[in-house]
């Protein structure tokens, strides 16, 4: 559970009513309802309700009761708030272990934006887990072999020899390369013949001058992707690949044959997953090599070897949604104790305006250096002395890839992302720094209110501004644990954009400066909106 009194007076009453409780559609109503049968019991679990010294009112309306609590409560909840740094976090995955893989790009191709998507949602899985007490690991699972890699090197086998000396470079070359030999191998036969011959060479290891350009290509992805994860701050703790996850596939996939889950077809080794439902993979193909497929059943027991994971979370696109469900049905035959802790989580397709379906192979992708660019820029264009565009810039791309419901497409909109109005991660950087501005300016924080964090709230009589902001941060820590509970950060993004309206609401009605219970108000909720900033795995910045 989550030991603070806003989650313990829920909880209370949660006892009491033998239910869940929910928050009404208007606040007026009251800060909990829930749903009581007309009756006895209903009216003797109403009298035991109105007896708690923090509860002011409750009232039935039909068969719905709705619960007030009392003004104080939330005064006394405020010092509690300045007091933990980490209020609202919960310790409900205490002791657990998760494994979250995410992004998962291919090395010699460019970062589109649909990995920066991936990234964002990883990241911020991850830290919701952390925020409920999960002990994170965060895994890349990369394909450093396979016909895409072919493909490259029959491209880079035949590109101009130009100098290239920043990584963006050697990585739009790489990129080049694979468009290169992804539209040899479908117009040409015998470039295709040669390309297959070539992912064999990588397999074997054969050749050296192969070799040689495949381990340099291999580096600079690396290198250039390791870059945008910083940019991110996403740090990866266990980087997978195609090429160590081979073997093991293989080994996997023979004892499934001998167990009769795997067949022989053509010369390849397939599951037939018609009897379940689903449709024929390939996992062996007829030249004898791995597909994805084996290498993904040979990945989940090294991961668990590395990371003994209580939870495995896989997350991807929802172009593969299918593939997924034969793999979980093989893992779930074969290693059954680990497709129970497995979850895949797929996310949707982000779409800008006036923008065609992207495909790597024709070479119209959008990469993510290019969108994080094009944020920082403009950025700059609105606030052209801002202490960190960059930062802003990622604030505008994450919010507005986690404020939607993980799963639908994104319609991305540069602009509307970008804008400091309206709910949009550079609003809510924004409002954060205002918070901290009025701190800084205040000549009251250090000595009067941190002298005396347990103020007097007998005589204050709370205006309607400040009741919204302490009744909307009492419910903080009820978000975190279903945010969690669903793997939903577009929880939080709502939560702190109501937040960061009441605030500023607030702030526009009322003097701060000087006044203890409202410095008060401003450094919890300054606190609050940068726990909900880094949970989406976006910077709170003090100033901007």
């Amino acid at each position: 559970m989550c030991y603070n009194k806003g989650m313990q007076i829920r909880d209370k009453l949660a006892e009491i009513l033998g239910t869940k409780l929910e928050h009404p559609e208007n606040e007026e109503w009251g800060d909990y309802a829930v749903f009581l049968k007309p009756g006895k019991e209903a009216d003797k679990i109403i009298d035991k309700l109105k007896k708690l010294e923090f509860v002011e009112k409750v009232e039935r309306v039909g068969g719905f009761v709705n619960i007030r609590l009392k003004d104080e409560f939330f005064s006394t909840l405020l010092s509690q708030v300045i007091r933990d740094p980490e209020w609202g976090k919960s310790s409900v995955l205490r002791g657990k272990k998760v494994m979250v893989e995410f992004t998962d790009p291919n090395p010699f191709k460019e970062l589109h934006i649909g990995h920066l998507y991936s990234n964002s949602v990883g990241e911020a899985i991850s830290r919701l887990f952390e925020a409920n007490g999960a002990k994170v690991a965060r895994a890349c699972y990369q394909g450093d072999v396979g016909m895409h890699v072919a493909k490259a090197i029959y491209g880079l086998l035949r590109s101009k020899k130009s100098k290239v000396k920043t990584l963006t470079q050697k990585a739009k070359l790489l990129g080049e390369a694979y468009v290169l030999g992804a539209m040899a191998f479908e117009d040409n036969p015998e470039a295709a013949a040669e390309i297959k011959e070539l992912n064999i060479k990588l397999y074997e290891a054969k050749s050296a001058e192969i070799m040689k350009l495949y381990q340099e290509g291999r580096r600079w992805s690396l290198l250039y992707f390791d870059k945008i994860y910083k940019r991110l701050g996403t740090k990866f703790d266990f980087l997978y690949f195609e090429s160590g996850a081979a073997k093991d596939g293989l080994k996997v996939v023979e004892e499934g044959l001998k167990k009769g889950v795997f067949e022989k077809s053509e010369g390849a080794v397939v599951f037939k997953g018609e009897k379940y439902g689903l449709h024929t993979r390939v996992f062996v193909n007829s030249h004898g090599l791995p597909t994805y497929e084996a290498k993904e059943l040979g990945l989940a027991p090294a991961k668990f070897a590395d990371f003994p994971y209580d939870r495995s979370v896989i997350i991807t696109g929802n172009d593969i949604n299918d593939y997924f469900r034969v793999l979980l049905k093989c893992l779930d035959i074969l290693y059954p104790d680990l497709a129970k802790r497995t979850k895949h989580m797929s996310h949707g397709m982000v779409k800008l305006p006036g923008m065609a379906k992207m495909a790597s192979r024709k070479g119209n992708v959008l990469t993510a250096e290019w969108l994080l660019d094009e944020a920082k820029k403009k950025v700059l264009e609105i606030a052209p002395k801002a202490t960190d565009a960059d930062a802003v810039g990622v604030a505008a791309i994450k919010y507005a890839m986690l404020r939607s419901g993980i799963g639908r497409d994104i319609e991305f909109d540069l602009d509307k992302s970008v804008s400091f109005e309206g709910s949009s991660g550079p609003y809510l950087q924004y409002t954060f720094a205002r918070a901290q501005s009025v701190l800084r300016k205040s000549q009251t924080l250090n000595s009067k209110l941190q002298k005396d964090l347990e103020f007097s709230v007998s005589n204050l009589e709370f205006n309607s501004e400040e009741l919204a902001v302490l009744r909307w941060l009492s419910r903080w820590p009820e978000v975190v644990e279903e945010a969690g509970e669903r793997l939903a950060p577009n929880l939080i993004c709502g939560f702190i954009y109501e937040l960061a309206q009441r605030f500023n609401s607030f702030y526009a009605k009322h003097t701060i400066l000087d006044n203890g219970f409202r410095l008060a108000l401003t450094q919890a909720t300054g606190q609050v909106l940068k726990m909900g900033l880094e949970m989406l795995g976006i910077k709170a910045l003090e100033r901007m």
